[in-house]
């Protein structure tokens, strides 16, 4: 499996500061700087965003990340999805559409199929 840009990045950024909690502390308090440092790179986020970095790594703890919550104001079914709510149609391979897959957030970095080797 080849990984994207992204998860590449991601994986680095993690295994940084699992190893180095001098990065570790400064990704928390600026993760931008700490990023474009680690990597040599200038980081570029959409406008308007901003990064946020929170240390999860209390064992004793289980955490839950929220995400936004999507915009549904503007968004139309196509024909196969209007069927799909007013019938329970059936799509390719027997499964049943569910729809809040239509809705789903996108997570901020992808994530792998398999967890990552280290």
């Amino acid at each position: 499996m080849e990984f994207t840009q992204e998860q590449k990045l991601y994986a680095q950024v993690v295994n940084e500061a699992w190893e180095n909690a001098q990065f570790k502390s400064e990704l928390i308090a600026n993760p931008v700087a700490a990023i474009e440092k680690l990597t040599g790179q200038k980081l570029n986020l959409p406008e308007g965003k901003k990064l946020v970095v929170r240390d999860q790594t209390d064992e004793e703890a289980v955490y839950i990340n929220l995400s936004a919550k999507p915009d549904t104001e503007d968004v139309e079914l196509n024909e196969e999805q209007l069927e799909a709510v007013a019938g329970g149609a059936v799509f390719p391979g027997g499964s049943l559409i569910n729809i809040i897959d239509i809705f789903k957030p996108t997570p901020t970095f992808p994530v792998p199929d398999k967890p990552l080797q280290y």
